[in-house]
């Protein structure tokens, strides 16, 4: 009996070896690969990797990491819907549906690259999303935010066309990026057309602004 035992138990325990130690694509590996793609499809061309004075075809993605919540971009790269109405840079030029689709894995391993871009930039915990009365005040009245951006009332779309729309805005963007966004605008974008809004309303404006735009649906 002794010896049946050992001659099952060695087999049981090789074959526990091997599956504790198959290896696993690491997050580091992932965003290895997404780079190769991002690099070998010529993403750069169009997305600043650098902050810069210079705009590109693309919003910059130097601080993507610090901006998009990474479950959005997983989804965005596989169905690229523009976010913007009109082109980047531009007031009169319609965006059109041209960005490449990639697939599950290269768009995971695309958004695994691009959140280390500018990871830890920005502050974290600061901003807590909320659909207050007050946000939506200093949204459409005090700032008049809507004549550039588009949100979701009800069951319409309203707003502007010239700035991003800002529906699903909870789900895409990192409420603290807003806050800092909004704080110092030129710290990312240098030729933004946003507002300077630091010193024309107060912190805790800036604080409300940013829960009620990252609560949009």
């Amino acid at each position: 009996m002794k010896i049946a035992w050992k001659r099952l138990i060695w087999p049981v325990l090789l074959v526990s070896f091997f599956i504790v130690h198959v290896p696993v694509p690491s997050d580091a590996a992932s965003a290895a690969e997404g780079k190769r793609i991002f690099d070998s499809r010529g993403c750069g061309g169009c997305h600043a990797l650098r902050r810069t004075a210079v705009m590109g075809k693309g919003p910059a993605l130097w601080y993507a990491g610090s901006k998009f919540r990474k479950g959005f971009l997983e989804g965005w790269l596989q169905s690229p819907d523009p976010i913007r109405p009109m082109a980047y840079g531009s007031i009169t030029e319609t965006n059109t549906s041209d960005h490449p689709a990639l697939s599950a894995k290269q768009a995971r391993d695309v958004a695994a690259y691009l959140m280390g871009l500018g990871a830890g930039l920005v502050k974290q915990g600061i901003i807590r999303p909320s659909r207050s009365v007050k946000g939506r005040i200093i949204f459409e009245k005090k700032l008049g935010c809507y004549g550039c951006h588009r949100i979701r009332k009800g069951r319409r779309i309203v707003g502007g066309l010239s700035g991003p729309s800002l529906v699903g805005a909870g789900k895409r963007l990192n409420p603290d990026w807003i806050y800092a966004f909004l704080k110092d605008t030129r710290r990312f974008e240098p030729l933004s057309a946003m507002p300077v809004y630091n010193g024309l309303v107060s912190e805790e404006e800036l604080r409300t602004l940013a829960g009620y735009v990252s609560s949009l649906k």
